[in-house]
């Protein structure tokens, strides 16, 4: 019996992971903005947060800003994304549509949430202890989760789930429409991340 064959990956769900260049004094920089932005404005807004602190949407056109500079920098990452994907990229076209803060304390979590009418989605964590919260993802295929026999092993083509254990510096990248969420910081240190929404003007 031949068992010669062509395996299809078919719809494939990317999550691209880099690390972010001279991360450190970018993180330095950012704590400070978005501290100061915590103590002006400690209430923010309620979004996927269950008890941890959702910024308003940054104002990056402060080009001395700390957030000015970490946008300028994420710009080649985003490129790279566009480029794997096989997107056109034009960067006059390409843009930030919105950018915020959020600071988890302890047991502090995010619900599992989408964020509509964007193509990108990021996650950069610039303080990310062990144990703050693991990022999960799930597969959007709802059918796939309806029933499924027992598991042997995890391969590409089983998982309804999946988590990602964050580091300092790390920048996640991944469509916007892939279900994601945030679980609890067991920590009694802050988790910090900022996210960002990626969209292409017409």
């Amino acid at each position: 019996m031949s068992l010669e064959k062509q395996v299809y990956k078919l719809f494939a769900q990317p999550i691209f992971q880099y690390k972010i260049d001279n991360f450190e004094s970018h993180n330095e920089n950012l704590k400070k903005y978005i501290y100061d932005l915590y103590e002006k404005d400690k209430v923010g807004i309620q979004r996927s947060n269950v008890d941890g602190w959702h910024s308003k949407n940054f104002y990056i056109l402060d080009q001395e800003s700390a957030a000015f500079k970490f946008f300028k920098e994420t710009r080649k990452y985003i490129e790279d994304v566009f480029k794997i994907m096989g997107w056109k990229y034009e960067p006059t076209k390409v843009r930030m549509s919105e950018m915020w803060a959020i600071i988890n304390k302890k047991n502090n979590l995010n619900t599992v949430h989408t964020h509509p009418n964007n193509y990108l989605s990021a996650a950069y964590y610039v303080k990310a202890p062990k144990n703050c919260g693991k990022i999960k993802f799930l597969n959007p295929v709802e059918i796939a989760k309806e029933r499924y026999p027992k598991l042997e092993r995890a391969t590409d083509f089983n998982q309804n789930g999946v988590e990602i254990e964050p580091e300092e510096g790390d920048l996640l990248l991944f469509p916007a429409y892939l279900m994601h969420g945030v679980n609890r910081n067991q920590t009694d240190e802050d988790r910090i991340v900022i996210s960002f929404n990626v969209d292409i003007s017409r």
